[in-house]
């Protein structure tokens, strides 16, 4: 018989990036309930704007931010800052951006890199560098790391975003790691197809799509049981894990198969 998982308390704080997003948003209100605080951060004033109200009506205590994320300085300083002022204790880093090769193979552009590697590596890692010092002086908190179910494996339509969920999945694995003993539970989510303005961009076939409160309730599910990796759909999340431990020149046949694939004159 498996041992019951261990359930975390109920945070009375929640911070979620990219908020106004698919995820984000449907993560807000999930989390939204009479007298929980929620900092809420957001590039899409409207849209954070709507996902604010409908987190209110539920009785939440909404803050709203809407810092420049690439600005890792200032934006490390304000959230220190926050976390001293009311402890943090849930924090779901969700916020990211996409690249993609192009529906004709032409390939990434260096400004739209640039940009994954700032907003999905160097800014989640600041922002969980920026609340660890606060939940370890507390013995205390939780951090979600939005990762991908394509940081198993590279996709050759989305190379930089490929690369940059990988980074996000690994960094998880070894906080996770660190700091088990010290009351901090890490935990790494693995979202296949979503949809949300970011899915309609992928220039692939997209396969087991959920709508956000799917992917939101099951993400809400799993960090209420601090599961280590929360990955889903079920067949995408293990389907992209074992193409990731075969040959890469089979793996690579079977993801043109599927559709994934780059160019076909090209060999690893």
């Amino acid at each position: 018989m498996k041992p019951e998982r261990t359930r975390l308390a109920e945070p009375d704080t929640v911070l979620v990036t990219g908020a106004s997003g698919g995820i984000g948003g449907a993560l807000a209100t999930a989390y939204a309930r009479p007298n929980r605080r929620l900092i809420l951060h957001g590039r899409r004033v409207v849209e954070l704007q709507r996902v604010a109200e409908q987190c209110r009506d539920l009785g939440a205590i909404v803050e709203v931010e809407q810092h420049e994320l690439r600005d890792t300085e200032a934006w490390m300083t304000w959230l220190a800052a926050a976390a001293e002022r009311q402890p943090i204790d849930l924090a779901i880093i969700n916020a990211g951006v996409t690249s993609h090769i192009g529906p004709d193979g032409r390939g990434e552009e260096w400004s739209r890199v640039d940009t994954v590697i700032d907003v999905n590596i160097r800014a989640a890692i600041a922002t969980a560098e920026a609340l660890i010092p606060t939940m370890r002086r507390r013995g205390h908190g939780q951090i979600a790391l939005i990762s991908s179910v394509s940081a198993y494996i590279g996709l050759p339509l989305t190379p930089s975003y490929c690369a940059s969920k990988a980074a996000l999945k690994a960094y998880g694995e070894a906080l996770r790691g660190w700091l088990a003993h010290e009351g901090i539970a890490i935990n790494v989510v693995l979202p296949g197809f979503v949809e949300s303005a970011m899915s309609h961009q992928f220039p692939g076939p997209k396969l087991f799509v959920l709508s956000p409160e799917q992917a939101a309730e099951r993400i809400r599910r799993g960090l209420a049981r601090d599961c280590a990796r929360i990955g889903f759909p079920f067949l995408l999340d293990w389907g992209l894990w074992a193409l990731g431990v075969l040959p890469p020149a089979l793996s690579l046949r079977m993801l043109r198969g599927l559709g994934y694939g780059g160019s076909r004159r090209h060999r690893i």
